[in-house]
């Protein structure tokens, strides 16, 4: 079920550090999500199985089986509400602000549910297009609205295999580190409490929260992006071209001492980001079609720029709306950058932890998922239906099985413009080595987060 909240113009002024802008308007809105179900997590494993580098491999901790586990659970995942606001200043130009945040409609402490935790930024509209600042989801990620009609709720391919699961924040440097470890980690942990405090796990970094989180072989393309700088030009004919540029705000400065001063050696990090698309939209917007590109610098190795692309459409024929989604990735796989008087770690080939995870040794690691969803009109409401593939990902691997696929099925009834009522039933498939899941769902076996155990299949 979903509800949209009224909205309701005020009066008022938003007054900030460097921005002031007085209001000719301003509305609160929200969509709310409640959802009530049965969710089931299968057998699986506490460690990935098989290290395709032999006998070289690190170390790393026994697979421990799992068993399965259901309960009941009731979630609001996407649910949120905000404030925004617009005011013309002449000259055709109109400026505006929007803050948005989550709502899970239960008590939680994380980064997603604190204040301008979504979509939040202030910009300049003109004929000449809209130039923004602040957070807000990435052109690659928005195109995801061409194609993603076969879904009732929030549990579908987009966030979970398409995109490669969702994430929010800066720019995720890989030289952040704890002293004395192997730096060249991506995180692995949002079990930290707001604003960054609390002890992180090993080998992940202090500001490994969810504002920062997400590097490494296999990281999400679906991106909120944080301390970005976006344009989107006017429509042409019904083609629409999107940039965003995300600061490198985690750039790190040469560091050189010994073991005994927990020297990190000389490490150069420049993580930034940037995300770009051209969308057309024709036939009264029955037709739809889109491309993106990616580039991620220093996400998985110093030095290195992660590579992604996407095509995404559909097709409204009237008795069904068809959508279409392919996403390519490539993944770079680097040794991490030292110097003989650090001591911490050693230099050269065959010391292969000093790779980033999940990297068999320097190279390329290809990653691709493609989906398929349609709905079908029935009345006033509709039969929805989605799959999704994501097979293993191949190249430098140290592990093999890491792909998965996902298929729905649902009906969504409308009882106006801003209320329905749905039931879906959504599984994923996750092959041995892999961790697909859906954002927001509740607490696995081992209740420690809500990413399943490795090979558990999810539904």
């Amino acid at each position: 079920m979903q509800k949209k909240l009224l909205t309701m113009a005020v009066a008022g002024a938003l007054a900030a550090p460097g921005l002031a802008l007085a209001q000719a308007s301003v509305e609160v809105y929200g969509t709310v999500y409640p959802t009530f179900g049965h969710v089931k997590y299968s057998e699986g494993f506490t460690a990935r199985d098989i290290d395709l580098r032999g006998a070289a491999a690190p170390a790393t901790s026994t697979p421990i089986a799992v068993p399965s586990m259901s309960k009941f659970d009731v979630q609001a995942p996407s649910s949120n509400f905000g404030v925004r606001g617009r005011e013309s200043v002449g000259a055709g130009l109109t400026a505006w602000f929007q803050i948005e945040q989550n709502a899970p409609l239960e008590r939680e402490a994380t980064q997603a549910v604190t204040v301008a935790s979504r979509n939040s930024a202030a910009g300049l509209q003109g004929g000449f297009g809209n130039v923004f600042v602040g957070q807000w989801t990435t052109p690659w990620a928005d195109m995801d609205s061409l194609w993603a009609i076969g879904q009732v709720s929030v549990f579908g391919p987009v966030t979970s295999l398409i995109g490669r699961r969702e994430t929010t924040g800066v720019s995720p440097n890989p030289a952040n580190g704890l002293p004395g470890t192997n730096t060249n980690r991506p995180c692995t942990t949002n079990l930290i409490s707001p604003g960054g405090a609390g002890a992180p796990s090993a080998n992940t970094s202090p500001q490994c929260d969810a504002v920062v989180g997400n590097g490494g072989v296999g990281h999400s393309f679906w991106r909120r992006a944080a301390d970005m700088i976006r344009y989107t030009s006017p429509a042409f004919g019904g083609v629409t071209f999107d940039f965003m540029y995300q600061v490198p705000e985690l750039k790190s400065v040469s560091v050189t001492g010994t073991a005994a001063q927990n020297g990190l050696g000389t490490i150069d990090a420049t993580p930034s980001m940037w995300s770009t698309s051209l969308k057309w939209s024709g036939m009264g917007g029955r037709a739809r079609v889109g491309v993106a590109m990616d580039r991620h610098k220093d996400f998985t190795s110093i030095g290195k720029t992660d590579v992604g692309y996407a095509i995404k459409g559909g097709f409204n024929f009237g008795v069904v709306d068809v959508g279409l989604a392919y996403e390519h990735e490539t993944y770079k796989c680097g040794f991490f950058p030292t110097t003989a008087a650090t001591g911490l770690i050693a230099a050269g080939a065959a010391n292969l932890a000093n790779l980033p995870a999940l990297c068999g040794s320097e190279g390329e690691v290809k990653a691709k998922q493609y989906a398929v969803a349609i709905s079908v009109p029935v009345g006033t409401g509709a039969i929805k239906a989605s799959y999704a593939k994501a097979p293993d990902m191949t190249g430098a691997m140290a592990f093999g099985q890491t792909g998965a696929k996902e298929w729905l099925v649902g009906y969504e009834h409308r009882f106006s413009k801003r209320t329905s009522l749905g039931v879906e039933y959504a599984k994923i498939d996750n092959n041995r080595n892999a961790q697909f899941t859906w954002t927001g769902m509740a607490p696995t076996q081992i209740a420690q987060s809500n990413t399943p155990v490795f090979g558990s299949d999810v539904n």
